[in-house]
């Protein structure tokens, strides 16, 4: 038929295979070419049933995104998209089934259920995942979807856009069969049992909507007949009722998980919509929703986090083809809190890593403290005892060097202070193989000082993980003076590997991420000095979409960590600089956060729920008195503009230093490491929807109101002369050079 879809027979079968790598998406070329395969299997007299397949690795894994972009850019039109090829399939007379091995997301689960059966391999999985791009299933997903599962799972699907494997959709009726190998020669049989069964095949359309999903009776081996139970009717009371409030309460799941998202409560309206009205009325909306949602600022700040995700990993002077080292060892120094999980990072991996310690009571509490925390995977039902054990037997707890002329990385993860790490760094000089990568976990210092105590400053690099390191996705990867595009390329291959995204940053002080959350951080507390309570800065921040409050993610982190960072700079601070007076107060009282029972906030013992402290209240206001500071009231409103714009105005200028490659490597800094709402696109995308003019008047008016260090970055004020954004900069900055690449720290 084509390069994209194949068209073979099996006998009085037709294979119809999808191969459009890497995922199989439908794009444009790939619905032209299966149509007129559905039209050749229609008009072929020897044909009676066919089967749907991908080639390769998956299914299909959805449409593809690149043409919601040219829709709302306007290069072209929507129209109806996927539905008219899913009528046709759904409305073919011959039977046809869907085989579905690796991934059917999206659209490929939407054409799957247009199709008359699904089989399955057990491996595979499915779902509606279009909400993580603030849209709704579009292609009727919304209506289908709830004929075959049932309303709450329809709904649960399309809302927290969670794949769910191939056995547990079989459970719930959206997959007819599995099996554990030969997909093909069994799709193949059951679509001629098919075609012989009496009648015309059933389109899913015409089922009705169920309220609970459909249970097989008959076992789910390979093989077996599938047989329904009669499914709950929506005219049963008490069926009604509580799926109401099993929508109800998802309702306030989703609320609570994404603050600020509208996809994920468009999509349980869309799905509600099935119960309620014919197939093509419940289509309709479906329709209207994915359109609204299509076009607002929430899915393209979405997509563009999708595709910012992709883009970090495209290195200018780094090409594709750089050489990378092989890492089949680590070893990591510090059994801390990091330190121990870096070491699971690694075993997670499948890669076997040494844990370094100086004294036998501080190892065993790192080994302790991941034995825990696997313990905890293990009651979640996220790892079987099995896979602990496997895990575990990949971490070697040492207290000497011994071994470590086998590790090809190794990660030093010691208490934040130069003078440790440079003693570190000068023994592991000593203690590794010349052609080993030596990797620092440092969250602001500088890397080409720790790398100048070695004799190989171009095996240097920092690899700053983030807390908790087996679940934060962000690796900010820093690159030294001297560090070499080996050992980058390498880096970036290895974050991938090990499940993060990894971001390429120059070296200054903070790096990207906590060079621009210094400013984040200073303008929360200031508000509080100034009026504000402390959980009403919070309570402003998670609303807007923060994953947390900053003077919470404070007591999380640990009070201390900032307190050292500032004592460690603070020679290199301007006199006239305001000081942070109560967090500087709070360390002094041994207030460090969570660890202690008390920060900004309390803790009860075992609690990480945060409690108001009437003693910091009356600490800030006595902290305001000595200042001269006169207290106001300060709304919402002003504290999200304090706060964001802090970030923005600083990535700005970490962006004009070349510090970030582009902006957009900024926005995936912020939303995988530091919790920013991804339905914002992280902080320069957002500056860019508020408009840069707004945001540069807010800030020369913070800089009049509040000091000389809400100075606007050269950039920003560039940007806003040339009515330009941050994503045109983006577009417009040519290939950074090794003689472009910053050179000194600042």
């Amino acid at each position: 038929m084509s390069e994209l879809v194949s068209l073979n027979k099996a006998g009085n079968v037709a294979v119809i295979t999808i191969d459009n790598p890497p995922v199989n998406a439908l794009s444009p070329g790939v619905m032209e070419a299966f149509g007129k395969a559905l039209d050749a299997i229609q008009s072929d007299d020897c044909v009676s049933s066919a089967v749907l397949i991908g080639h390769g690795r998956t299914f299909v894994a959805g449409a593809d995104i690149k043409e919601f972009e040219k829709i709302t850019s306007g290069q072209k039109q929507r129209g109806d998209g996927l539905n008219p090829l899913f009528d046709r399939v759904e409305d073919s007379a011959k039977p046809l089934v869907c085989a579905i091995h690796g991934m059917a997301l999206g659209g490929g689960l939407e054409l799957a259920m247009a199709c008359h059966h699904r089989i399955a391999l057990r491996s595979a999985q499915v779902g509606q995942p279009e909400v993580n791009l603030g849209l709704i299933p579009g292609a009727g997903g919304t209506q289908r979807l709830p004929r075959l599962v049932g309303l709450a799972k329809a709904a649960e699907m399309c809302a927290l856009g969670n794949p769910i494997g191939a056995a547990e959709a079989h459970q719930h009726g959206l997959i007819d069969r599995l099996c554990d190998d030969e997909l093909l020669a069994m799709a193949i049989e059951f679509a001629r049992q098919r075609a012989a069964a009496a009648g015309p095949p059933q389109k899913t359309r015409d089922l009705s909507v169920r309220l609970f999903s459909r249970q097989h009776e008959a076992s789910a081996e390979p093989g077996a007949e599938t047989r329904l139970s009669r499914p709950t009717a929506l005219s049963e009371p008490d069926g009604v009722q509580g799926t109401g409030q099993r929508l109800d309460d998802l309702r306030e799941r989703v609320k609570r998980k994404a603050r600020g998202a509208t996809a994920p409560l468009r999509a349980i309206d869309a799905v509600q919509a099935a119960a309620s009205q014919p197939f093509d009325k419940g289509r309709a909306i479906e329709a209207e929703i994915f359109n609204d949602c299509l076009y607002s600022d929430q899915s393209k700040a979405l997509v563009h986090v999708f595709f910012g995700q992709r883009k970090v990993a495209k290195i200018p002077d780094v090409p594709r083809g750089t050489p990378r080292s092989e890492i089949n060892q680590a070893a990591v120094v510090g059994a801390g809190t990091m330190g121990g999980g870096i070491a699971m990072t690694y075993a997670n991996a499948g890669i076997p890593v040494q844990l370094k310690e100086v004294e036998q009571e501080a190892l065993d509490r790192g080994i302790a403290a991941i034995k825990r925390n696997y313990e905890s995977s293990l009651k979640k039902g996220r790892l079987t005892p099995q896979q602990i054990d496997e895990r575990l037997a990949l971490i070697r707890p040492t207290l000497n060097y011994d071994d470590f002329d086998q590790a090809d990385i190794v990660v030093e993860a010691v208490f934040e202070g130069m003078e440790l790490k440079k003693a570190v760094f000068a023994e592991l000089a000593q203690m590794t193989r010349s052609d080993a990568i030596l990797a620092s976990n440092t969250s602001t210092l500088d890397i080409d000082v720790i790398a100048a105590v070695t004799d190989r400053p171009q095996m240097v690099i920092g690899l700053h993980f983030f807390s908790p390191a087996p679940v934060m996705r962000l690796l900010e990867i820093v690159r030294g003076t001297e560090t070499s595009k080996q050992v980058i390329a390498t880096s970036m291959a290895l974050a991938k590997r090990l499940g993060k995204i990894g971001v390429l940053v120059g070296n200054c002080r903070g790096f990207v991420g906590n060079r621009m959350y210094g400013p984040y951080q200073r303008e929360a507390q200031f508000l509080t000095e100034e009026g504000a309570e402390v959980e009403a800065v919070d309570a402003a921040l998670t609303e807007f979409g923060m994953a947390m409050g900053p003077l919470a993610v404070g007591d999380l982190a640990g009070l201390d960590v900032g307190w050292r960072i500032r004592q460690e700079y603070m020679h290199l601070e301007p006199e006239t600089l305001r000081p942070q007076l109560v967090a500087d107060r709070l360390c002094e009282m041994g207030r460090f956060g969570q660890k202690t029972g008390r920060g900004w906030y309390r803790y009860e013992p075992g609690s990480r729920i945060p409690v108001p402290d009437p003693e910091v209240r009356q600490l800030i206001f006595a902290c305001a008195r000595e200042a001269g500071i006169q207290r106001r009231d300060i709304a919402p409103t002003e504290i999200v503009e304090r706060t964001i714009y802090a970030l923005v105005n600083e990535g700005a200028r970490i962006l004009e230093e070349g510090y970030a490659l582009r902006s957009v490597d900024i926005d995936i800094v912020y939303v995988n490491g530091y919790g920013f709402p991804a339905h914002r696109g992280g902080p320069m995308w957002h500056a860019d929807v508020v408009g840069l003019e707004r945001v540069l008047e807010r800030i020369v008016q913070f800089e009049a109101e509040h000091g000389f260090w809400w100075k606007p970055a050269p950039l920003l004020v560039r940007l806003v002369e040339q009515r330009k954004t941050f994503a045109e900069f983006d577009r417009e900055r040519p290939t950074m050079t090794d003689d472009q690449r910053p050179r000194e720290s600042t």
